[in-house]
């Protein structure tokens, strides 16, 4: 599971470095390890016992207060702390210390379904096998008796 893990790390810190170069026509380092990072917080969250059965509209909120959190904090060590100034929200709406921004948090709900199904191919039927092993004790009279 773990391998499975680093590839969504791997693929989605790179879909988010390059969503930076698309709209930005730059990145950084640290957004690839943001990307990472919150994909594979977002995919361990609603697979947990208490999220797995939650609507979608409920883990996209999930998926996008994760990120927002993460892309603070990245923010905070990158351009507050390091000067970097890697990106600066200070003119966008409802900012927090120009890191994170109520429309980013927004554009971050709308892609935690995909970053969900990015986990769903990659982990998904291996997390099925394991969870069926289980919750399913074998039975003494499955055998066809």
């Amino acid at each position: 599971m773990l391998k499975r893990l680093l590839l969504l790390f791997g693929i989605c810190g790179t879909g988010y470095v390059l969503l930076e170069l698309l709209y930005r026509g730059r990145s950084h380092i640290s957004m690839f390890f943001a990307g990472g990072i919150s994909a594979v917080g977002i995919w361990l969250c609603c697979n947990c016992r208490r999220m797995k059965n939650k609507c979608l509209l409920v883990k996209c909120a999930l998926g996008s207060a994760f990120i927002t959190a993460v892309e603070f904090v990245t923010g905070a060590v990158v351009n507050l702390w390091l000067h970097l100034k890697v990106w600066d929200y200070s003119s966008m709406p409802w900012n927090l210390l120009g890191q994170i921004c109520l429309p980013f948090s927004l554009i971050w709900f709308v892609l935690t379904p995909p970053i969900l199904g990015v986990g769903k191919l990659l982990c998904g039927s291996y997390r099925s096998k394991e969870a069926t092993k289980r919750e399913m004790p074998a039975s003494p009279l499955s055998s066809g008796e």
